[in-house]
């Protein structure tokens, strides 16, 4: 096989590292090539996530999630309007279900204040002239920066944008197979010689980051997002986005609606523990790492409560009486008649910190050598692409 040689090689055409080209292009850097092992971008993670543009409620607030993601809400609704892509701008609810869930209510407020969101704590009344169909218990909040956007949308304009700049490229159906020496990547389409390489492999970071010795003490754990639809019929219960007060220990916010730019009404995902990184169906997605995937999960569910918890609770949703009931909690009146099933499937990366037997709660970018690795890109990283890229680009590219 021939081999070419590029300035910077990104490995992975998601929405991490299309931003990351994006950055390095308007930053004057030239001979930049990414490939992915798809024949088309958006097939995985960002393109099939819900398009929620989220606004810095649910992170801690010195972490680089609460650092990134409300700058990069602002930097992809701003991109949205420049290229005219469908946007949705009607803010987010969270919801009570309980007295017990009060203080955890609270407790985002005070994170997403320090994050600098825009949110405030509303009562009932309140909340009925916002989503009249939303339940809550005393009081909800009110997240006026959160929007929503078509991912694969935007991945395509992304991808535009970087061919007709001229400096970039993309080889697609070009799998990453390892690495010759320090400067040399093993490709399905041969050998790619390169001065930097940038790791935004997704859901297989960990695997790309191994093949120079970094996160060795890093595992990765599939989490499986179903989602159902409101019947078009009922699509009005649901003006922008109804989301519960999540189990802040876990990285999981449960089953929420969300109306997308089409008028289409999601319910979901689900976290339910997976098989394969790209375990969408029944059986689709199973590979031989399965045995692994599973063994890992078992060592998990004994080590760690929270996981286990998850591990107990999140497969019952399988079945649509579950789904059903997580979901009626939230709004006034739903019957199992009102849901439908919907095709979106997503699976969450989710790294663990097998030294610690604990789930990676940030991003992780390390930089080594002429390498940089973006690890754990999961939710919020479409939001935080653009602001997460400026950072890398920045820090380590100026």
């Amino acid at each position: 096989m021939p081999r070419f040689d590029t300035h910077i090689l990104i490995v992975g055409g998601g929405i991490v590292g299309l931003t990351i080209a994006r950055e390095l292009v308007l930053n004057g850097h030239e001979s930049i090539t990414v490939i992915d092992k798809e024949k088309d971008l958006g097939k995985h993670a960002s393109g099939r996530n819900s398009g929620v543009l989220h606004a810095g409620i649910y992170y801690h607030p010195d972490s680089l999630k609460a650092k990134s993601c409300l700058n990069g809400n602002f930097l992809m609704r701003q991109y949205c309007r420049e290229k005219e892509l469908p946007l949705k701008e009607t803010g987010k609810v969270i919801v009570t279900r309980n007295q017990n869930e009060i203080s955890a209510l609270e407790e985002l407020h005070q994170r997403a204040t320090a994050n600098g969101a825009k949110v405030e704590i509303i009562d009932e009344k309140q909340l009925d002239e916002i989503e009249p169909y939303a339940r809550t218990f005393q009081s909800a909040i009110f997240s006026h920066h959160t929007a929503v956007v078509d991912p694969k949308k935007v991945v395509l304009s992304l991808q535009a944008d970087l061919t007709a700049s001229g400096k970039v490229q993309f080889f697609l159906g070009c799998a990453f197979r390892g690495i010759k020496g320090s400067s040399t990547a093993i490709t399905g389409l041969g050998d790619i010689g390169f001065d930097h390489f940038i790791n935004a492999s997704g859901a297989h970071c960990d695997r790309v980051a191994r093949e120079f010795g970094i996160g060795l003490h890093l595992r990765m754990i599939p989490f499986k997002g179903i989602y159902k639809k409101l019947i078009k019929d009922k699509a009005h219960l649901v003006r922008g986005n109804i989301y519960p007060v999540p189990d802040i220990r876990n990285p999981f916010l449960g089953i929420h609606f969300t109306r997308n730019v089409y008028g289409d009404v999601y319910l979901g995902p689900t976290a339910i523990p997976a098989f394969g990184r790209e375990n969408y169906g029944i059986l689709e997605g199973i590979d031989t790492e399965a045995l692994s995937i599973l063994y890992r999960d078992a060592i998990l569910f004994l080590a760690n409560p929270k996981f286990r918890d998850v591990a107990l609770k999140e497969p019952r949703k399988y079945l649509t009486s579950f789904f059903f009931n997580s979901a009626a909690e939230l709004v006034k009146e739903l019957h199992p008649g009102d849901i439908e099933p919907a095709e979106k499937v997503g699976i969450r990366a989710q790294l663990v910190d097998w030294e610690k037997k604990e789930l990676v709660m940030d991003f992780l970018v390390q930089k080594e050598g002429n390498t940089t690795h973006i690890l754990n890109p999961v939710s919020p990283a479409f939001t935080s692409s653009m602001d997460l890229a400026q950072k890398i680009v920045k820090d380590y590219f100026s």
